[in-house]
């Protein structure tokens, strides 16, 4: 390096002039322009202008298709009313071609294109996501003055042949919003703000959420966190649920150790108004260092910390595969015109899988809790095609019959997941499992260094041991069901009846022992002979009206949240309810009695195998 330095200093200032020019004249970047104060009908316009462009045709695009969807969701619907300019100010012809692509002629006199962009929450139905409507998480959202939610697949397009080119973002708003983002910010403003990106993809990687301020940050192993919320009617808070996610995010560090290395991690939540037309598809959807987040503004805070337990660890695992290792599907992604990888059995079932690992690994679950969860996919796996080749549908998962298959990435994925790792522990002898395949495999590739689709089992056959790769050739790529009793056997775990608890103000699965009265919205408890220990003990009776339970009050607006929070009770918890009989008011006071259901599931009965089991769940 020295060598070369001395040399191009000897020689610059004869070139120093040409070397200017031609990197002055070489500059290339994609400008736009987005102003949040100014929404007509529902409806931003973004300006974009364009590098330089010599061919006298282009096509501008706006993505079908996202990394993380796995759907065809044709953003390009949202955009209405596309026009093109010559530097001269006249207007250029513009014909569309497809749903998310526009022809512009004469483009080598091309400054600049407008549309206007349409968002997705209001128009949600809740039906038929990765169909027709688009994943919420991945949606937008206007709503002038309170929110916006800039997905930025869904403002932004890009030119053909120029997606790896910088881009320059310049966004106005209100003074009173703040737009959460781990993007960063380069003007101080506190109306204006200016993002850049080296390419489109670190772009559309990057969401940014403008609200009224409500974050809080914190920092985890060096790592700082941005946790960003909008409650449109203030129900939560950033500091009210921080308790669940700093522990969640401290707990998965742990567990993952050296394998991440990401400086920023921001966590955008919406929580939608569910009286009026608001997002729908509650979930997450990943980015390298971020992920959004969408919930039912109506859930009790105990309720909602345990999705976000569940729901932001598994976008945050994602961290390690696709965003550190995947293929060059991925790491090439066409958003028009998507190839899709054969290894969605890693990019969403490991990720599910250490979801559910890590919180048995940090204490934040017992060894019962952990075995019924991986009962739970078992179970919804048989429900799916269990003789479909696992890399022929991810490799097809655009299409039928394969699209129906999608969701069993989260069930038989994690499942897979949860074999291989037994396979590594028992031929290890404990010493380690897939989360040590997973470092290697990080380390072999890393974010900018992809894979081919076809030498994945071969590298995590070398990098493990036989059996795996046998494992992956039978039962992932091959059609042959997995019998997971042989798995579960191998960790000394065996099938047993077990009891779990039935929700209090139910009977079963589907009889209640509580109804509504349409007109008064009173809850009240039904009139039969037969009510449970929970009711019995605490004096309840036929026709009381539930008034409070532990001083919230409770009417037919609120009986979700009354579910689900008592789905978090424990036995013996002390309670106090409300109630009105014969139209006086009085209170009961006792303790939460549960009754138990019988299943059947998993547990640790081969002591002979307990070691390994240990090492299995708790890594020592």
């Amino acid at each position: 390096m020295k060598k070369l330095f001395l040399f191009a200093f000897t020689i610059a200032s004869v070139l120093n002039y040409n070397v200017s020019a031609q990197k002055k004249a070489t500059v290339q970047e994609v400008k736009v322009a987005i102003n949040l104060n100014e929404v007509k009908d529902d409806k931003l316009m973004v300006t974009i202008t364009p590098p330089t462009i010599t061919a006298t045709e282009t096509t501008f695009h706006i993505p079908k298709t996202v990394p993380g969807t796995y759907s065809a969701d044709n953003y390009g619907k949202l955009i209405e009313d596309v026009k093109a300019y010559s530097k001269s100010g006249k207007e250029l012809m513009v014909t569309k071609t497809d749903e998310n692509s526009w022809k512009i002629s004469n483009s080598n006199t091309l400054a600049k294109v407008t549309y206007w962009v349409n968002d997705t929450y209001d128009t949600e139905t809740g039906r038929g996501f990765g169909k027709d409507e688009i994943f919420s998480p991945a949606g937008t959202n206007i709503d002038a003055g309170k929110n916006f939610m800039l997905n930025n697949h869904g403002f932004i397009g890009y030119f053909e042949g120029k997606l790896d080119i910088p881009y320059n973002v310049t966004i106005q708003h209100p003074a009173t919003l703040f737009g959460s983002t781990s993007l960063v910010d380069l003007n101080k403003s506190d109306t204006i703000d200016n993002f850049k990106t080296d390419r489109y993809f670190e772009l559309v990687d990057n969401p940014i959420m403008y609200a009224k301020p409500d974050y809080v940050t914190f920092t985890v192993d060096g790592m700082e966190i941005l946790f960003s919320v909008y409650s449109a009617n203030g129900v939560h808070t950033a500091k009210s649920l921080l308790a669940d996610l700093e522990k969640t995010m401290r707990a998965q560090k742990a567990f993952l150790g050296p394998i991440n290395n990401n400086k920023k991690y921001t966590v955008l939540l919406y929580l939608s108004d569910m009286s009026k037309p608001d997002a729908k598809g509650f979930g997450a959807l990943e980015h390298h260092t971020s992920t959004t987040v969408v919930f039912p503004e109506m859930m009790p805070a105990s309720a909602l910390g345990e999705q976000i337990k569940d729901v932001v660890s598994h976008e945050f695992f994602h961290i390690v595969t696709p965003l550190s290792i995947h293929s060059k599907e991925i790491q090439y992604f066409d958003y028009n015109n998507p190839k899709m990888s054969k290894h969605l059995w890693m990019y969403e079932g490991v990720t599910e899988y250490f979801a559910n690992l890590f919180q048995v690994n940090q204490g934040l679950i017992n060894a019962d809790e952990f075995y019924q969860r991986m009962q739970s996919k078992i179970n919804n796996a048989a429900a799916m095609n269990d003789t479909m080749s696992f890399t022929e549908m991810s490799a097809n998962v655009l299409v039928q019959p394969y699209k129906d298959q999608y969701l069993n990435v989260y069930e038989k994925g994690a499942l897979i997941g949860m074999c291989i790792d037994i396979i590594i522990r028992e031929k290890s002898n404990g010493a380690r499992g897939i989360l040590d395949l997973m470092q290697k495999l990080s380390k072999e590739f890393g974010p900018n260094k992809p894979f081919n689709d076809d030498e994945l089992f071969a590298k995590i056959t070398a990098l493990t041991y036989p059996e795996v790769g046998a494992f992956l050739a039978t039962h992932v790529a091959g059609t042959t069901p997995i019998p997971y009793d042989e798995y579960f056997a191998k960790v000394g775990v065996n099938k047993a009846k077990l009891g779990v608890p039935v929700n209090p103000f139910l009977k079963d699965q589907s009889t209640p022992y509580i109804t509504v009265n349409g007109a008064t919205k009173e809850i009240s408890v039904l009139d039969t002979p037969q009510l449970n220990d929970f009711m019995t003990g605490l004096g309840l009776k036929g026709g009381d009206v539930i008034v409070a339970i532990n001083g919230t009050n409770y009417n037919l607006d609120t009986i979700y949240d009354m579910i689900m929070t008592s789905q978090t009770w424990k036995a013996d918890d002390p309670i106090t309810i409300k109630i009105k009989r014969g139209g006086k008011e009085q209170t009961l006071t006792g303790k939460v009695k549960l009754a138990m259901d019988e299943v059947e599931g998993y547990q640790l009965t081969d002591t002979a195998k307990e070691k390994l089991n240990q090492a299995w769940l708790t890594g020592k």
